[in-house]
């Protein structure tokens, strides 16, 4: 019997540390990361993402073969794998670990050239976008072996699963996981890969953009886990968007329902499904900057902070709609016929508002536009505006708050608002306005709010 069998688990002192692509994209980075997950004292799983830039390499290559465009895919593919021979080159430094960094490459590049040759599919699709997961944690692994770093790699692929909904099967993942983490009970430094998994078919599938931020909540809640730790090139959440606004500040403390609020409308740094899991099993979540691991970053737990707006949020290409119609006031379920349109097409609704005559709502998706509004035609006469962008307040219990309101409407004195959400939530007013006036009202609110101009 293995030593490590022996040795019982306390899933409560260990840590999930997820690195996004920014932070292992280059290989003084990667080395950095290996730094951080081993100076810490108490156990710790590693959920890495793909290195920056090679998801949207994977999406091009399966788009590529999808339209039937191999040449053009191989040209890609060996691009690609150039980029990685120039990586291990600078990872490993002993001849041993290099043959061995060089095997993993020949091994997922020669199952990208094999897939070139049999019929294309959206399964084979999957397929493909699991290699940048896969490439980046074996490659860590390497680099660990060869720095005798005491570490195992957990494939996601062994625990990480959907149930028929095409949902985490959350049960399933911990009763998997806890088995694979007690079994290397003798290792201080697990590894994992973020975004991939298998669904109920036992294909491989993947929690869409941004899934490793999904998968570090999962696991942390799967397992219990003290903290799950988000690591990204931001030091922590940021009051507005730093790209649109002069001064920001990164925000200390967040309960979970803000953080979800923000997420939802459009703050880049955090996937917005990652947070239901970490809330409903109560794990604290950190935003750190792995460019600048002493800053303080953002936590995000149970517990509200002051009341007030903490931050800004904007969600951008919005598509609004509005049905007209005079029976409306009159038409018993009327709503309900028009939900049951996008609910068919598995089209969430972002805004609602409602008239005597007219319902508007907002959508961030047009992939099954056109027969939504076929189906919504008989309603009444049916509008759509493009290119809008949702603007979001949030903040603990902000709708109670009066000196709020009149600061938002200096803020939004000559702004032309479509729509406003006011009262769905105590801690979000959402206003929804041109996409050519985003830039504007996130100014006017950073200087009406926070007072920085």
């Amino acid at each position: 019997m293995r030593l490590a069998s022996l040795i019982l688990i306390d899933f409560l002192s260990m840590k999930v540390m997820k690195f996004g692509g920014t932070s292992v994209g280059r290989p003084e980075r990667m080395k950095q990361v290996a730094a951080l997950v081993t100076q810490q004292e108490e156990p710790v799983l590693v959920v890495l993402s793909a290195l920056s830039g090679t998801t949207n390499a994977l999406v091009e290559i399966g788009n590529l073969l999808s339209a039937g465009k191999k040449q053009e895919a191989a040209q890609v593919i060996d691009q690609l794998e150039k980029h990685y021979q120039a990586f291990i080159v600078e990872i490993v430094s002993g001849k041993e670990a290099q043959e061995e960094a060089a095997d993993v490459i020949e091994e997922h590049f020669g199952f990208l050239r094999i897939i070139q040759r049999i019929s294309f599919s959206e399964a084979l699709r999957r397929d493909i976008l699991a290699q940048g997961e896969l490439l980046s944690t074996k490659l860590f692994s390497v680099y660990c072996s060869e720095n005798k770093l005491n570490h195992a790699l957990l494939p996601a692929l062994d625990f990480m699963v959907l149930d028929e909904q095409d949902e985490p099967a959350l049960s399933v993942i911990s009763t998997r996981l806890k088995a694979l983490v007690q079994a290397n009970a003798d290792k201080k430094l697990l590894i994992t890969q973020g975004y991939i998994c298998r669904n109920s078919r036992g294909e491989v599938d993947n929690l869409k953009r941004g899934g490793s931020d999904y998968t570090a909540s999962l696991i942390a809640a799967a397992i219990s886990a003290s903290v799950c730790e988000i690591w990204t090139d931001i030091d922590g959440m940021h009051n507005n968007d730093p790209r649109v606004v002069g001064k920001t500040f990164p925000i200390e403390q967040l309960s979970f329902e803000e953080a979800a609020e923000l997420a939802y409308f459009g703050a880049k740094i955090l996937h917005p499904a990652s947070i239901w899991p970490a809330q409903q099993y109560q794990v604290p979540v950190r935003l750190l900057n792995t460019m600048e691991p002493t800053a303080k970053g953002t936590l995000i737990s149970s517990i509200p902070a002051a009341s007030g707006v903490k931050a800004v949020a904007a969600k951008d290409n919005i598509i609004a709609i509005r049905i007209k119609s005079s029976r409306m006031l009159l038409a018993y379920g009327f709503l309900r016929k028009i939900f049951e349109v996008f609910e068919k097409y598995r089209t969430p609704i972002d805004m609602i508002t409602t008239s005597e005559v007219a319902v508007s709502l907002t959508i961030d998706t047009d992939q099954h536009l056109h027969a939504i509004l076929e189906e919504l035609s008989p309603f009444g006469h049916v509008e759509v505006d493009r290119e809008q962008t949702i603007v979001s307040l949030v903040g603990f219990e902000i709708t109670t708050t009066p000196a709020i309101l009149s600061n938002l409407s200096l803020a939004v004195k000559d702004i032309p608002v479509r729509m406003i959400s006011y009262g769905g939530s105590p801690h979000n007013i959402s206003m929804l306005v041109p996409a050519t006036a985003k830039t504007m009202l996130l100014q006017q609110l950073n200087k009406e709010i926070f007072g920085l101009s």
